[in-house]
C-alpha cells in the first residue's frame, strides 16, 4: 500500500482505536453493575469477494467498530459501522501475484429491534479503496478510490456480549480504468463483541 493511501486511512484507524481503548478503559474503572453499558462493538471476521478483476475471488479479514447507542423514537436502530477490510489471500493462477484490494470505510447502519437475540440491519458506507495489479504498462501497478458500499447482514448473540456477525457488501469504485466501475461483491463471517449487547 503507497505512504499516500496509508495517510488516507490514518484517520479511519485512529477513530477505531480510540473507541476500542476508551471502551476498554470504561469497562474496567465504572462500577460492576453499570459494566456492559458502552454502547460500542467491535469485531473481526473472514471475507471472501469477487474482486471484479479477471473473475478472481479473494480471501482476506475484515476489522470494525460500530457505535450504536440505540436511541427510541424515530431515530431507534439507528448507529454508525467503520470497517477496514484487506483482501490478498487465496490468488488464483490465473491473476497477478501482486493482486490485492483494501478499503477502509465508515456510514450509518440500521440495525431492526424486533428479536432479542437475533438483529438484521442495513449500511451504507463511504470510504477509500486500494488495488494493487499488473496491466498492459509497468509503470502503472497500484490506484486509489472513493468506495461507496451498500450492504447487510446479521447479527446472533451466542452468549452474552458475543455475537456471531454475517455480513454481504457491494462496492461500488467509480471510473477506474478510465469510465469503469469496479463492482467488488463478497461476503465476511466472524465474531463480534457488544459492550451493551442488550437493547434496553
Amino acid at each position: 500500500m503507497s505512504t499516500k493511501t496509508l495517510s488516507r486511512m490514518l484517520p479511519l484507524a485512529l477513530v477505531v482505536a480510540f473507541f476500542t481503548a476508551h471502551g476498554t478503559a470504561f469497562s474496567q474503572v465504572v462500577p460492576a453493575a453499570y459494566q456492559g453499558e458502552f454502547p460500542f462493538a467491535i469485531g473481526a471476521a473472514a471475507s471472501n469477494f469477487d474482486v471484479d478483476w479477471n473473475k478472481a475471488r479473494l480471501e482476506g479479514f475484515t476489522i470494525w467498530g460500530q457505535w450504536r447507542p440505540r436511541p427510541t423514537g424515530a431515530l431507534a436502530g439507528i448507529g454508525l459501522d467503520a470497517e477496514v477490510r484487506n483482501l490478498e489471500y487465496g490468488r488464483p493462477n490465473n491473476v497477478p501475484v501482486n493482486l490485492k484490494e483494501t478499503t477502509g470505510a465508515g456510514g450509518p447502519m440500521l440495525t431492526i429491534r424486533a428479536f432479542h437475540n437475533f438483529e438484521p440491519y442495513g449500511k451504507f458506507l463511504i470510504g477509500l479503496g486500494s488495488i494493487d495489479f499488473r496491466g498492459p504498462s509497468p509503470y502503472y501497478t497500484h490506484d486509489t478510490r472513493n468506495v461507496y458500499a451498500p450492504g447487510g447482514g446479521f447479527q446472533y448473540r451466542v452468549h452474552h456480549h458475543l455475537w456471531v456477525r454475517a455480513d454481504y457488501e457491494y462496492q461500488f469504485w467509480p471510473q477506474l480504468f478510465g469510465p469503469k466501475t469496479l463492482d467488488p461483491q463478497g461476503f465476511t463471517l466472524g465474531f463480534n463483541y457488544d459492550f451493551k449487547p442488550v437493547w434496553h
